[in-house]
């Protein structure tokens, strides 16, 4: 049987993880309320609904079967992909649905399980139908000339990349900084416990980034994507052409963050003299890097990936950002209950444990 390496699962997995969050959204006031988390299977049929609640449960759950029936098929390409990604979904959404049952802010729905299936079955269908074009094997042919074997982990976080730009940073590119956050979050909690006098809390308060730490943070936040992107390119031309991509990419999502936050009038208002000098070294950075082996990436993306974190999270964010981020945080469409802001805080720690599993990996074949 052949077996191939695909960025597919750990993007379904990815996925599902996300319509975990969004159906079990606030994760608060949980009560039992006497009855079996399985009946509303047997409810009547909702009185009310609208459109947009068909095309959201529908929509929400094609991605899921589409990715889904990808892995499956191109890991197993005899097994019955159409059907086994939407069991998964099946199941999945079943289970979402009970827990609902839970949480006085949700409300189960027998329709929104048969809408969930029909999402992915329908997604699943499209991948077929792809893969049957043959489109799936045209991809996979770019995908043998352009990325090595192990390129499943890079690829599914180089996707997600842009999308945690979204969330606003106090330094553009300048994901991860949560130990400032964290500290007030558990102080919160703790408050008037014996466990506050526990705490390893800091006894100096955090002081803004000096102009030349800002630099360094904007062009090393610009430079981990695209070492991660190189280490596993094929060519330096290819390597090129991806820095282009990513630098655009990149540019373009933190300017919709700003849009997004402050107003489209505001969009470019983040370009300081210090990022623009910080987006310089990076793209000098870019260009000489282009020529070095994938290994060498790989550790100067870790040190760049650390170096940049240790900076961010040994400074504090002015209070006109805590503001900002208030406005962020009431939101509900664009933000999506809060998931950019995690994918915001997460991505730079996903990538440093993608990271060193590959220096660990590489040096024990070494």
């Amino acid at each position: 049987m052949v077996t191939r390496r695909t960025a597919a699962w750990p993007l379904a997995w990815m996925y599902a993880l996300l319509i975990v969050y969004a159906s079990l959204y606030p994760f608060d006031q949980w009560r039992i309320q006497g009855i079996s988390p399985w009946a509303f299977l047997l409810a009547p049929l909702p009185r009310y609904w609208t459109g947009f609640d068909v095309i959201s449960n529908v929509l929400g759950y094609a991605p899921l079967g589409f990715l889904c029936a990808l892995a499956i098929h191109r890991t197993r390409p005899r097994a019955h992909a159409i059907l086994w990604a939407t069991l998964v979904a099946a199941v999945l959404s079943l289970t979402l649905e009970s827990l609902q049952m839970f949480l006085p802010a949700r409300v189960p729905s027998n329709v929104d399980w048969v809408l969930n299936m029909a999402g992915a079955l329908a997604g699943a269908m499209t991948a077929r139908a792809l893969e049957w074009a043959g489109a799936v094997d045209h991809w996979s042919r770019f995908r043998e000339r352009w990325f090595v074997p192990e390129s499943s982990g890079a690829l599914a976080l180089l996707a997600l990349w842009p999308p945690a730009l979204l969330f606003p940073v106090s330094v553009p590119f300048g994901l991860g900084q949560v130990l400032e956050r964290l500290e007030t979050a558990l102080v919160q909690e703790v408050q008037g416990s014996p466990l506050l006098e526990l705490l390893p809390l800091r006894e100096v308060e955090l002081q803004p980034l000096l102009p030349i730490n800002e630099v360094l943070c904007v062009a090393m936040g610009v430079l981990v994507p695209c070492l991660l992107a190189y280490s596993v390119l094929r060519q330096t031309r290819q390597r090129l052409a991806m820095a282009v991509i990513l630098l655009a990419l990149g540019l373009l999502g933190s300017a919709l963050s700003a849009a997004l936050t402050y107003g489209p009038a505001h969009a470019w208002g983040w370009v300081s003299i210090e990022v623009a000098v910080g987006l310089v070294l990076a793209m000098g950075g870019m260009l000489a890097l282009a020529f070095a082996p994938a290994r060498a990436c790989l550790v100067l993306a870790l040190v760049a990936l650390v170096w940049q974190l240790s900076l961010l999270n040994n400074a504090s964010a002015d209070a006109y950002f805590a503001l900002t981020l208030q406005t962020w945080e009431q939101g509900r469409f664009i933000r999506f209950h809060g998931l950019i802001q995690w994918l915001g805080w997460l991505w730079p720690y996903a990538a440093l444990l993608y990271l060193v599993r590959r220096l660990s990996f590489t040096e024990s074949k070494s």
